[in-house]
C-alpha cells in the first residue's frame, strides 16, 4: 500500500495543480478580447449606457488593477466561494452541480466501456497470429487517430438517422446515453487496448507464466489469473490520465448530441465571458485530476505488491 507520507505530498502538490490551473485561467479569460461589464449586463445587444457599464465595474470590482482581482478571487477561493454567474445570476457552485450529473454519467460509462473494451480485445489479441494482430492493430489506429466527433457523426447517421434505434438527442433514458458513450469511449479504447496488450505480451513471456503451463493450467487461466494482474499496472497509470481527460472529451460529445452537461456550460460561458462559472468548471476539472491521481497511485500497490512507495 502508499505510505501516509506520499499520500499527503500528493495533496499538496494537487493543491498546487489547482492553484495553477485557477491562475492560468485567471489570466486567459482576462487577456481576452471583450469587455466583461459588457457580458454582464446581457453582451452587446442589451446596448448599455456608459454610466451602466461604470456602475457594473464598480460592483463588480472590474475597475481595479488585475492583481487585485487576481488577489481578490484566490483569497474568495481559500473560503471555498466559487462567485456567482454573470449570466445564471446563481451561485457558480450551484449551476455547475445542476449539470455536472449529466457529464459524470457520460464520462463514467465512456470510461468504463473503454477499460472493459480494451481488457476483453488484448486478451483475446496477445500473442495471436501475425494477421489478427495486423487487423485488430489497424482497426484500433484508425479509431484512436478518429476525433470523437466523427465517430459521434458516423453513429449519429447509422444508427439514428438510418436504423432509428437511438435517439440523435437529448439526456433523458438510457437510450440517449448509448451513443455519446460510445463515441467518447471508443478512441480511448483503442489507445487503452494498445498499451495492455503490449503489457500482457512481455507477461506472458515471464517464467512463471511457462511454470502455470507446464501444471496444466489453460491459456484462458493463465491470461486471467497471472498475466492479467500483473499488466494491469500500466494500464492503470494510463486510466488515471483517461479518467480525467473525459471530462474534456464531453464538451465536443455533449455539443454533438445536444446533451445537457457540464461541457456545454462551460462552452457557453467562455462564449459569454462567464467568469465565474470558466473558473469553477477549471477548477473542478482540476479537482478532479488530482483525486484519480492519487487514487491510482493507492492502486499500485493493490494491483502489483512489487509497487512500492517511496
Amino acid at each position: 500500500m502508499i505510505s501516509l507520507k506520499r499520500i499527503l505530498w500528493r495533496l499538496l502538490a494537487g493543491l498546487g495543480v489547482l492553484w495553477g490551473a485557477a491562475t492560468l485561467t485567471f489570466i486567459a479569460i482576462n487577456i481576452t478580447a471583450g469587455d466583461t461589464a459588457l457580458a454582464i449586463v446581457g453582451g452587446p445587444d442589451a446596448m448599455p449606457t456608459a454610466e451602466v457599464l461604470a456602475q457594473v465595474r464598480k460592483e463588480y470590482g472590474l475597475d481595479d488593477p488585475l492583481l487585485t482581482q487576481y488577489g481578490n478571487y484566490i483569497a474568495r477561493l481559500a473560503k471555498g466561494d466559487l462567485g456567482e454567474s454573470y449570466r445564471l445570476r446563481i451561485p457558480v457552485l450551484k449551476a455547475v452541480t445542476q449539470q455536472l450529473g449529466a457529464t459524470v454519467q457520460l464520462a463514467l460509462s465512456a470510461g468504463v466501456l473503454s477499460i472493459v473494451l480494451s481488457v476483453v480485445i488484448a486478451l483475446l489479441t496477445a500473442r495471436r497470429a501475425p494477421w489478427i494482430r495486423s487487423i485488430v492493430s489497424g482497426a484500433e489506429l484508425t479509431i484512436t487517430s478518429a476525433p470523437s466527433f466523427v465517430i459521434g457523426i458516423l453513429l449519429l447517421l447509422l444508427f439514428s438517422f438510418y436504423f432509428h434505434w437511438f435517439p440523435a438527442s437529448g439526456s433523458q433514458g438510457w437510450r440517449a446515453l448509448v451513443l455519446p458513450t460510445i463515441a467518447l469511449a471508443l478512441p480511448v479504447a483503442g489507445v487503452l487496448t494498445q498499451v495492455l496488450r503490449q503489457a500482457l505480451e512481455d507477461v506472458l513471456e515471464q517464467p512463471f507464466i511457462l511454470t502455470a503451463r507446464a501444471r496444466g493450467m489453460s491459456d484462458a487461466g493463465v491470461r486471467l489469473r497471472h498475466a492479467l494482474r500483473h499488466a494491469l499496472v500500466p494500464l492503470v497509470t494510463l486510466s488515471g490520465f483517461v479518467f480525467a481527460s473525459l471530462l474534456g472529451g464531453a464538451v465536443v460529445v455533449e455539443m454533438l448530441f445536444a446533451r445537457q452537461g457540464v461541457g456545454r456550460l462551460m462552452l457557453d460561458a467562455a462564449n459569454t465571458k462567464d467568469v465565474p462559472i470558466v473558473l469553477g468548471i477549471t477548477l473542478l476539472a482540476a479537482f478532479i485530476y488530482v483525486i484519480v491521481n492519487i487514487v491510482v497511485d493507492i492502486l499500485y500497490g493493490l494491483i502489483d505488491p512489487r509497487v512500492r512507495a517511496t
